[in-house]
């Protein structure tokens, strides 16, 4: 199933609607003991983020009847309902909140992502800033927009942004291997300012508004990429693996390069095609 319209809009009020009750009170107010750890110290889950995911999966159920689910938190909790993307018609894909070590961390950098997928195959996405109240959706053959609680609506293209005021580039290093992390971290030294955001949301809605040359991402969770790699695809971006695969949400090994056109893409697969020794 490839929601319609009126599905696309209900998703993202369910979306404001989970931001304003379970995660703006929360923010720099949470409680002892409403933050704890994961997979590593630093990879963190807040009584926020499971709220959230709670509210959302609610509204999507009723939205989206049948549609399977996957929600980053869920999986932590169960591995297996990662398999879901794949074994599913129509999916949901949930990050409750994107960035969440700046969230705990009292930053407001972090995001809402959503993503529907049909066959395996992302066909819309929203990435959420609750802190503004504004969006960039994107539906696959239907664009990128740039969306406010106001009503403005403006269609986004890498191409109409000047290519003097971008950003160098996104990327986390300390995903790498400490075997590879100091070189990739010297190769980049010359690029310029290279930021590490820690918030996937916030660098794909930058590539997509064209603010960035390229992003580089080392943990393809779903959750984080599926809405965030077609929106900047539809803006224009050229996006794929650096094994020169295709991107898909199925995929969850690897090494994703976001770029804003296909020779810097290009140019990143020659330049970094050691990490895959």
């Amino acid at each position: 199933m490839i929601p319609d319209e009126t599905q696309e809009a209900a998703l993202i009020d369910a979306v404001r609607a989970a931001a304003r009750r379970e995660i703006l009170p929360r923010f720099r107010n949470l409680e002892a003991g409403a933050i704890s750890s994961k997979s590593a110290v630093d990879d963190l889950v807040t009584v926020a983020d499971r709220a959230s995911e709670a509210a959302i999966s609610a509204a999507v159920a009723q939205i989206l009847p049948g549609a399977a689910i996957v929600g980053e938190e869920a999986v932590a909790a169960d591995a297996t309902i990662l398999d879901r993307i794949a074994a599913s018609e129509t999916t949901v894909i949930i990050d409750p909140i994107d960035g969440t070590w700046n969230y705990a961390m009292g930053l407001s950098t972090f995001g809402v992502l959503l993503a529907v997928t049909d066959r395996g195959e992302t066909v819309f996405g929203l990435l959420y800033d609750p802190v503004v109240d504004d969006w960039v959706m994107t539906r696959r053959g239907g664009g990128t927009w740039y969306c406010t609680s106001g009503g403005q609506r403006r269609q986004l293209r890498v191409a109409d942004a000047g290519a003097e005021t971008s950003f160098p580039g996104f990327s986390s290093p300390w995903l790498l291997p400490p075997a590879k992390r100091e070189r990739f971290q010297l190769e980049l030294l010359p690029f310029g300012r290279v930021a590490d955001l820690r918030c996937a949301c916030h660098a794909y809605r930058q590539m997509a508004f064209g603010h960035g040359r390229f992003s580089t991402d080392f943990k393809l969770m779903p959750w984080d990429h599926a809405a965030g790699v077609l929106a900047c695809q539809e803006a224009g971006c050229a996006v794929g693996l650096l094994d020169g695969r295709d991107y898909a949400p199925t995929i969850h090994e690897g090494y994703l390069i976001t770029a804003r056109d296909a020779a810097t893409l290009a140019e990143l697969r020659a330049q970094f095609a050691w990490l895959l020794d």
